[in-house]
């Protein structure tokens, strides 16, 4: 993890994020510094945002997309030629999934959160 500040463009509903080993509220800040183990695979990268991350509006929180959509994440990661697998590796993704991202094990992400200039503006308001 890198020490010097980074920005980070999050959704303004998104839950604050919880502190470190409290139960995963769906900030996103972990996803959207870097991917998890799960998450290098599917985004082929070991830096950014994760790709699997999706901003779930109705319940106002980030989810991974390998959990709650794993059709779509295969499909977006298959080449056009694979396409007839995705069914199959979706339903391998659920299986893992949880494992890989480590649902379940409380926020593992100690970096400090602090709010935006704009944001503490528009909270003092």
């Amino acid at each position: 993890m890198t020490k010097f500040p980074l920005i980070l463009h999050t959704q303004p509903q998104a839950p604050a994020k919880p502190a470190l080993s409290a139960v995963c509220n769906g900030c996103g800040v972990c996803c959207l510094l870097e991917p998890c183990p799960l998450g290098v695979v599917l985004s082929g990268s070991r830096t950014g945002a994760c790709v699997a991350l999706r901003w779930d509006e109705d319940q106002e929180l980030y989810r991974c997309g390998a959990m709650t959509d794993p059709l779509a994440v295969v499909q977006a990661r298959l080449a056009d030629s694979l396409a007839f697998a995705a069914p199959v590796l979706a339903h391998a993704l659920t299986r893992v999934a949880p494992r890989w991202v480590a649902a379940g094990t409380g926020c593992d992400c100690s970096v400090q959160v602090l709010a935006s200039p704009a944001a503490d503006a528009h909270g003092s308001a």
